[in-house]
């Protein structure tokens, strides 16, 4: 679904929005301080960032500055805080929060926020003041044009993903568009990590290295696909 960056240095808090946000389907990445979370955002751009505000090295609202000032704030970005008072969040969001949460955090009213983040687009900082125009950062798919003589119009026309072009061998299938997002993504994450099993002869170091997932989250993943992690139990 998305690929989220959960910043706070309480372990607990990190472990707890990790394991309902990958229930729901997300990719989670942890940060315990600002530090981990700047360079992490120099590294890639996750599509939406929980930010905890009170922090032992830089608070949050601090980075949302670095990042506004750095033109790094086109994710949307949801505070948190135990203690935070309502100035502090009004600055955030008048810096480009999106939204505020208030810990303890309930899942309704986080499921709730995080699903408005990733729906909302976002305007960069220095656009706010030029264009009222929703900017849409760093497309990732762009809807191929009709074909002559128009699509096929079968009840379950499958999309043919190539595979002789694939230079390292990699295959995806064939994945139907006329099925649930949650349903395809799942098909394509299964097919993602046996191949990158059976590359990496189900090497869980070299599998979490290479798909850019924590082991735990690995494991975590390939049990709830049904993916056997070991090669005697893959190849019964």
């Amino acid at each position: 679904m998305a690929r989220i960056l959960v910043v706070d240095d309480e372990i607990g808090i990190r472990e707890l929005l990790s394991e309902i946000l990958y229930d729901e389907g997300h990719t989670v990445e942890l940060a315990e301080n600002a530090t981990q979370a700047r360079e992490y955002r120099l590294r890639q751009r996750p599509d939406l960032v929980l930010l905890d505000i009170w922090m032992p090295d830089i608070d949050g609202v601090t980075l949302l500055k670095e990042w506004s000032s750095q033109g790094l704030l086109n994710m949307p970005v949801i505070m948190m805080s135990g203690h935070a008072t309502v100035d502090t969040a009004v600055e955030a969001t008048r810096i480009g929060a999106v939204d505020f949460l208030e810990k303890p955090i309930t899942l309704q009213k986080l499921l709730k926020s995080v699903a408005a983040g990733l729906a909302r687009p976002v305007i960069p900082a220095s656009m706010r003041s030029r264009t009222e125009r929703p900017i849409v950062a760093d497309p990732v798919f762009t809807q191929p044009p009709a074909l002559a003589g128009g699509m096929p119009s079968q009840p379950e026309q499958a999309m043919q993903l190539p595979t002789a072009a694939a230079p390292d061998g990699s295959r995806l299938g064939s994945i139907s568009l006329n099925q649930p997002l949650r349903e395809a993504r799942d098909a394509f994450e299964r097919i993602y990590f046996e191949y990158h099993l059976e590359r990496e002869n189900h090497s869980m170091t070299r599998v979490s290295e290479r798909t850019g997932l924590e082991r735990t989250h690995l494991y975590r993943k390939l049990k709830q696909l049904g993916i056997e992690t070991s090669r005697k139990k893959a190849a019964g």
